[in-house]
């Protein structure tokens, strides 16, 4: 981060991929920075991004800490920004400052197997906890990953997924059944609970839409896990980063400043604002 915390760095966008159409399109971009700029940053962490004359907006940074080339951002239009993220096209400017927040302590869980549990756009902020995992494939125990969207055309990162294949076992979902389509018909927390997972020796990580990770919670106690095994981030309470605004608290909590990642062992002792 550089000396003034509100200022953007510059970066150009360099590659821009449709991952989802309609009302709540997704899009990924990856940008590069300018003039020699950059930042590291740990899986879980978010990034401020600027469209100038529109606004900021928190956005979890969706690439591997070991990519170094670029950030990758996944973005569903919602909003004034967003909506102008989503017009940009390849070799537009925008302003990014981070990294933000706290992280995955993904190298506290070596050894260990990992579930991962995802919902529409909120694959994008476990992402590079997973690929953090697959590239130490060695360090960790059986990776599982849970993926749903409504439709088959909400998947996002689709083929990613396949080619996660390899290293972890992929289970997909849609909420209704279609033709074509022959992954699980359902919620995500019901295929969840259909292919139940040991919770000796493992980590569960979710991420999606506020009910899905409440009834995927309720499914991973009810399989045993404590609350200590399972890990969520509420990066949509994230508000300017560092703490000033005032806006991201949840209790005592300033979300920008302890979060977002947290367990459910410490969220559950925060009030249900989140």
């Amino acid at each position: 981060m550089n000396g003034n915390a509100y200022l953007p760095q510059l970066a150009r966008i360099i590659h821009i991929k449709e991952e989802v159409p309609g009302a709540r399109a997704i899009k990924t971009f990856r940008v590069e920075f300018m003039n020699g700029g950059g930042f590291d940053h740990e899986p879980g962490q978010c990034a401020m991004i600027s469209v100038f004359g529109k606004g900021e907006s928190m956005i979890s940074i969706a690439s591997a800490p070991t990519i170094t080339d670029y950030k990758q951002f996944s973005i569903m239009r919602s909003g004034r920004v967003t909506t102008a993220i989503h017009d940009m096209k390849v070799g537009d400017v925008i302003g990014v400052r981070g990294p933000y927040g706290n992280r995955f302590p993904v190298g506290d869980w070596k050894g260990r197997n990992l579930v991962f549990i995802g919902g529409g756009c909120g694959l994008a902020p476990i992402w590079p906890v997973i690929q953090t995992a697959v590239a130490n494939r060695s360090d960790f125990g059986r990776i599982t990953v849970f993926y749903g969207g409504r439709t088959s055309r909400d998947i996002m990162y689709a083929a990613e997924l396949e080619k996660l294949r390899g290293e972890a076992d992929v289970y997909l979902s849609i909420d209704s059944p279609e033709d074509g389509w022959d992954g699980y018909c359902g919620f995500v927390p019901a295929n969840v609970m259909d292919k139940p997972q040991n919770p000796h020796n493992a980590i569960a990580i979710t991420c999606g839409p506020p009910i899905m990770i409440k009834f995927v919670i309720n499914n991973l106690r009810e399989m045993g896990f404590a609350d200590e095994q399972i890990y969520t981030t509420i990066e949509n309470k994230m508000k300017c980063g560092i703490g000033k605004c005032g806006r991201c608290n949840v209790g005592k909590d300033y979300v920008c400043v302890k979060g977002p990642v947290y367990s459910w062992a410490q969220l559950k002792s925060l009030p249900q604002e989140y």
